[in-house]
């Protein structure tokens, strides 16, 4: 089923494109929530008319995203964990505790956005990429620090 997509969606495609899914997909996830819009003759001509306003709401979009990332680029973030003996942490610290994180420190940024191949398990800093867009992403240090409470 082909869908005209009305936002951006993480590894399918950005604002306008026209997707290749399967019927299931749109018509669970795609449709219900706006993401896109079935691939008609008169939906192609809509979106080749506000074909300009789409690519302007696509920079306006990657502007803020740049920004965002200028802004948090090298931004350091104490995260307090208890450990047990030889320093060894009780749990780990996952993407939701980094994303909690940032959020008190002012920052909006989803968990999801977060990218950490393994939750951190350790005492010490930890360099941590957030990705805003495609192409855009910032680098935080997470420092995790022994909980004294």
């Amino acid at each position: 089923m082909l869908v005209i997509l009305r936002e951006n969606v993480k590894n399918l495609g950005r604002i306008g494109d026209v997707v290749k899914v399967s019927a299931g997909f749109a018509r669970n996830f795609l449709l219900p929530r706006k993401l896109g819009v079935a691939a008609g003759e008169k939906n192609l001509a809509i979106i080749e008319h506000h074909k300009k306003t789409l690519d302007k709401k696509r920079q306006v979009a990657r502007a803020a995203a740049e920004e965002q990332a200028k802004k948090l680029n090298g931004y350091t973030v104490n995260i307090a964990r208890k450990v047990g003996e030889m320093d060894k942490l009780f749990g780990s610290v996952s993407t939701a505790d980094i994303a909690s994180a940032l959020q008190t420190a002012g920052y909006s940024v989803e968990r999801r956005d977060i990218i950490l191949e393994t939750p951190i398990k350790a005492l010490g800093s930890f360099p941590v990429e957030v990705k805003f867009e495609e192409g855009v992403t910032a680098t935080i240090k997470v420092w995790v620090v022994k909980d004294e409470a």
